[in-house]
């Protein structure tokens, strides 16, 4: 098996944290959907879109960990 590169251990972790934060909130299916929806649309080289979302990502697992939040849906909107 290969070796992960830091970058594809950052996504995991990032991905790991979103299940875990979104058990909290009853939004696992949307958790799920929507991380795949945005892996799908990066290019597996594009490096500066990756860490980009990253950052959003860590930015949505901050806001959702938020006690009066329910859902996070779209550009940041909050239901």
């Amino acid at each position: 098996m290969r070796k992960l590169s830091g970058l594809q251990k950052d996504v995991i972790s990032l991905y790991r944290l979103v299940l875990r934060t979104a058990r909290t909130k009853d939004a696992v299916p949307y958790a799920k959907s929507r991380f795949r929806a945005e892996a799908g649309e990066v290019a597996r080289m594009d490096f500066k879109r990756i860490e980009h979302g990253l950052r959003q990502g860590h930015k949505y697992v901050k806001l959702m960990g938020m006690p009066g939040v329910k859902l996070v849906q779209g550009t940041g909107g909050v239901k």
